[in-house]
């Protein structure tokens, strides 16, 4: 890999992420920086097939301020931020979006090269950066989006031998199933079947080729949330959620809370971001859904994920 300094900012679904590394010669990284923002922007897209005004303007918001700070923080080392690689990934919502060109130009004018990608590669930087710890075993990685949701299969240090991503992430089940407030029980019922209904042959698939009884490892803010609601986490501390297993138990019982609980009073959960708390009730049964497929008594929730991907395949000459 080249050394160097490198950045990747994830547009996703919902939330807007930073993440700044240092690559060394001898191919070990280290964190220089990481950030997030929720900005929603792909809220209403399932519905109207277009991104918001005010969405887009929260997401410009966002990359201004990381790439003012990528700036700052290479200028402090000597280096001007206009030559540290840096990409911005869109990824659900922007690949919905008939007006993504839009969007692209907004964002690059902001001084941030912009790759809409699909999500193949999506899910494939996605197992890169989450199987990190875990070289030469097989894994499943399970990346659950706003618009969508990644399950990916194989060993790390390898392509993925399973690689799909499903239209499925915790806005779109909130916008399409989950409008109550609270929720209805039947609403609940017809979210789980959706969700199990897309997921069953698939997982049946990686499960017939011998990925059973392997880490389940499940990356981005629906997993991780579970962990920093579960101890109380605050403020919100990578270090203490990057590789805790978390028992199948402990997500239904937080499922079971937010289905009966207001938008309001979920945001007022300690530990979960407030702002989170419309989409968080959808995404936890999209994930406890997949662990009923796998007959998996737990995950492990990992801090690496995508954007560590997309950095180190930059170090090693990839350009988005």
């Amino acid at each position: 890999m080249t050394p160097g300094l490198y950045a990747v900012i994830d547009i996703g679904t919902v939330t807007c992420r930073f993440l700044m590394l240092r690559v060394n010669a001898d191919d070990t990284w280290e964190q220089v920086a990481r950030g997030y923002r929720i900005c929603n922007l792909g809220v209403g897209v399932d519905a109207t097939g277009r991104l918001r005004e005010d969405a887009m303007a929260r997401v410009e918001a966002a990359v201004a301020e990381f790439v003012a700070r990528r700036d700052e923080l290479a200028a402090a080392e000597g280096v001007d931020g206009g030559d540290v690689p840096t990409v911005c990934l869109a990824t659900s919502a922007s690949r919905d979006a008939s007006n993504a060109g839009e969007f692209r130009a907004r964002i690059e004018a902001l001084g941030a090269r912009i790759a809409i990608i699909p999500g193949e590669t999506e899910a494939g930087l996605s197992f890169a950066g989450a199987a990190l710890d875990y070289a030469g075993k097989p894994v499943v990685v399970i990346d659950i989006g706003g618009g969508s949701t990644e399950i990916i299969a194989g060993v790390s240090g390898n392509p993925p031998a399973f690689a799909r991503s499903f239209q499925v992430g915790c806005r779109r089940i909130t916008e399409r199933f989950l409008a109550g407030d609270p929720v209805e029980p039947e609403q609940v019922v017809a979210a789980r079947a959706w969700v199990r209904d897309a997921f069953a042959p698939y997982i049946a698939e990686v499960c017939a080729a011998g990925y059973t009884s392997v880490p389940l490892l499940a990356v981005a803010g629906t997993a991780t949330s579970v962990v920093s609601v579960q101890t109380a986490l605050v403020p919100y501390d990578p270090a203490q959620v990057h590789g805790v297993a978390v028992p199948r138990a402990v997500l239904q019982r937080q499922i079971a809370t937010y289905a009966g609980q207001t938008v309001a009073e979920r945001s007022a959960t300690v530990g979960l971001d407030p702002k989170r708390g419309d989409v968080i009730l959808g995404g936890l049964i999209i994930l406890d859904e997949i662990l009923d497929l796998f007959a998996a008594p737990s995950y492990t929730a990992s801090e690496t994920d995508l954007m560590h991907g997309a950095i180190l395949a930059m170090a090693r000459g990839t350009r988005f």
